[in-house]
């Protein structure tokens, strides 16, 4: 084991789950093997504390590094600006220049709120939407985070957010009161949307969704998603937390043609630096002044400084652009690669957050074979690959090499029945799990 491994050995002992984030547990990965924490990071380069050194072709600090890591542009602003202060009894004035030029992006946006993480930037905008209406359900689509509001759909069936991103999500802890206050439906399915807004109809609050994640959208259930939020005359809010800012200069609803009420940022909009937004309609905002949202850290200024230097860089390189290129250039390989091996894989996910799966009664064996023999040739590496500003053509090539060996052996692997064989450790885990 390296200095990493033994570390996270410690960590679970004493951090209840191993980590903050799910999403960064080794056990998600490559279970003992997992480099598990970083000494530094630059671009998509990753130095672990043994000194090895990676390219990050997962999931780049979970989908914040949009611009790379320690983005110079990025870092030298936030710099100046800490050495001035980070959080004093006044306020920073870049709170108002950043509310300016979020409204400038979404035109039909009126006023802001703060935040610092994309979970507790939802449940302010739960809490807004419910204030302004005086009703408590909500619908929703998409991940949302880990806050009581969204896990209580839990409590009205067991696993009722498997079809949302992740799997297992106890809602242990949640008050039992919540109970039929929040219902799922899958994206596209405009029969169960239906359903639900027919049912709960004078109980609906807010349809909470993402605009985009695997899936393209129908017509029909964009207008059925309007039409029923115009009806009972509630919010739509579009969780923009993973999208956002990556298929264009703001929210991909610009793009889609949805017409939200609130929408929500994070992830991308700091490149790292922890920045939550919550951008809405006056009529609905408003109500932010009558119900008590208020927290001491949102104040800071990193977040902020850090926000208006990414906005500014996203549009003087069209960066949206670039990372549509990169992650279309990686599908690509995907695709090229599995049918010379003739592996049988589903290639999904906008281009700039892409996935693959393999089609096999053994997926999660598969997919931890790959990320070991990719950890082997000096990538971070999975099934999904979030597209960086730092994922230069030269470097994608690399990785073109690398997964042409990876598939190589796993092709061979699945003919001669070997994969177990070939596995040093255990397989990786796919959903939310108690950590032993």
């Amino acid at each position: 084991m390296g200095k990493g491994q033994e570390l996270y050995k410690k960590a679970k002992k004493i951090i209840p789950g191993g980590t903050q984030l799910l999403s960064k547990r080794p056990e998600m990965f490559l279970p003992n093997l997992w480099p598990s924490y970083y000494e530094k990071a630059k671009g998509c380069k990753i130095w672990d504390l043994d000194g090895n050194e990676y390219l990050d072709f997962s999931l780049m600090g979970i989908g914040t590094a949009i611009l790379g890591y320690a983005y110079d542009e990025v870092d030298e602003a936030v710099c100046e600006y800490v050495k001035k202060g980070n959080l004093t009894t006044l306020n920073a004035p870049e709170e108002v220049y950043l509310a300016e030029k979020l409204i400038e992006l979404h035109p039909w946006a009126h006023m802001v709120r703060f935040a610092k993480t994309g979970g507790e930037s939802m449940a302010i905008a739960i809490r807004i939407a419910r204030a302004k209406t005086k009703k408590d359900v909500v619908l929703f689509c998409g991940y949302h985070g880990w806050h009581d509001w969204y896990l209580s759909a839990n409590l009205n069936e067991e696993d009722a957010l498997k079809e949302h991103l992740l799997t297992g999500l106890n809602p242990l802890g949640v008050p039992k009161g919540l109970k039929d206050t929040a219902y799922s439906f899958k994206y596209n399915d405009v029969g169960r949307l239906k359903e639900l807004a027919f049912k709960l109809k004078d109980k609906i609050g807010a349809i909470v969704m993402e605009p985009i994640r695997n899936t393209e959208p129908t017509k029909e259930f964009f207008d059925t998603i309007h039409n029923i939020r115009d009806d009972l005359k509630i919010a739509l809010i579009v969780d923009e937390i993973t999208a956002g800012f990556r298929l264009c200069n703001g929210g991909a609803h610009k793009l889609l043609g949805l017409d939200p009420d609130i929408a929500v940022f994070g992830k991308a909009l700091g490149n790292g630096y922890p920045i939550g937004a919550i951008i809405g309609k006056e009529w609905v905002m408003d109500v932010a002044q009558d119900t008590f949202i208020s927290s001491t850290y949102w104040t800071e200024r990193s977040g902020l400084v850090a926000s208006l230097k990414t906005l500014d860089i996203l549009q003087r390189y069209n960066i949206p652009k670039f990372l549509d290129e990169a992650g279309k250039k990686v599908k690509i390989i995907w695709e090229e690669k599995a049918k010379k091996y003739e592996l049988k894989i589903h290639i999904s996910g906008i281009n700039p957050l892409a996935h693959f799966s393999f089609e096999y009664e053994n997926p999660l064996e598969l997919k931890t074979l790959f990320t070991q023999e990719m950890l082997e040739r000096g990538f971070l590496a999975s099934t999904a690959f979030y597209a960086s500003f730092a994922h230069a053509e030269d470097l994608i090539n690399l990785y073109e090499k690398a997964v042409d060996e990876v598939f190589y052996i796993i092709s061979k692997a699945i003919k001669n029945n070997t994969v177990k064989k070939l596995l040093k450790t255990e397989v990786c885990h796919a959903g939310f799990k108690r950590l032993t």
